[in-house]
């Protein structure tokens, strides 16, 4: 793949960040000192916290493994207490994690303790922010937000390795039709990638980062990405929805359409469509191929 590093900033006026990153929609990070270092959030959040106040709370957990024929779209591996994930996260490695988990429905309290960045964006999504956590190991394998909200991505504890490409790259990394996903397996992206299997990974254009600890990403409608956890940890997501009409219709489309077709065709026919989206994804890619030359 190209891959060059996300631009990253210490700090940023909302002119620049409209002018070189929202209105371009470019990936970006304001570090530590620039947005998150002055909310409560930034040392308040702990493990021993969120156990404290939300640890009897049941929550979705998923594993590593890709998903297989007749897997539905976000359907968890399994369910625990909150408490005993935390708890399995701080002993580590575990290669589980929580993905969309809205822990302020449990603890409104938590919106105390950080700051919208209206500054920033318009459109917030207010009553949905968004927590993630993974153990050391796990992984979120490469899609896009099938919402197509702009997102910042606040880290907290741990490090995290990031991987993004623009959605027009969508034919280069194989996305298989009425999915978010891609046929092709990013895990462990920057050492080894299948360009035997998946040939045109090679002209893929992306962007990479490792967040740490009050990083925020932001990530523009679409962005597809892959997260590895080098470390347990957990991040903040605060969604916005595009500004644009034609943004919102192709996110109600992502929502409903899409998502129901592809959940509608694993339920009918899981082994063709399973083959079928794969091979769909490669002949796609050829073109793409094709076209270069």
């Amino acid at each position: 793949m190209i891959v060059q590093h996300i631009d990253r900033v210490e700090d940023i006026t909302p002119a620049e960040f409209k002018k070189n990153y929202y209105l371009p929609r470019k990936p970006v990070i304001i570090a530590a000192g620039g947005l998150s270092k002055n909310w409560p959030a930034y040392s308040k959040w702990t493990w021993d916290y969120f156990k404290s106040i939300v640890g009897d709370k049941t929550v979705g957990v998923y594993n590593n493994e890709r998903a297989g024929v007749n897997t539905l779209v976000n359907g968890a591996d399994d369910y625990i207490t909150f408490g005993e994930y935390l708890s399995m996260v701080e002993r580590g490695p575990v290669a589980l994690r929580i993905f969309l988990f809205n822990i302020f429905q449990h603890a409104p309290q938590l919106v105390e303790d950080f700051t919208w960045p209206d500054q920033l964006a318009s459109g917030f999504l207010k009553k949905y922010p968004m927590l993630f956590v993974g153990g050391a190991g796990s992984v979120a394998h490469m899609h896009y937000d099938i919402d197509l909200s702009h997102i910042f991505h606040t880290q907290f504890l741990g490090r995290k390795r990031v991987l993004l490409l623009e959605n027009k790259q969508a034919p280069f990394i194989y996305r298989m039709p009425f999915t978010v996903e891609s046929a092709a397996n990013f895990v462990n992206w920057h050492e080894n990638l299948d360009f035997e299997q998946f040939p045109a990974l090679k002209h893929a254009k992306g962007y990479t980062t490792i967040l740490n600890h009050g990083d925020t990403m932001f990530m523009p409608a679409g962005y597809w990405h892959h997260m590895e956890y080098l470390d347990g940890g957990f991040a903040m997501s605060l969604r916005a929805m595009d500004p644009t009409l034609l943004g919102k219709l192709n996110g109600l489309y992502h929502l409903v359409g899409l998502r129901g077709m592809n959940n509608l065709m694993i339920k009918m026919a899981p082994t063709w469509w399973y083959y079928y989206k794969r091979k769909l994804a490669r002949e796609r890619a050829n073109k793409a191929l094709q076209e270069l030359s």
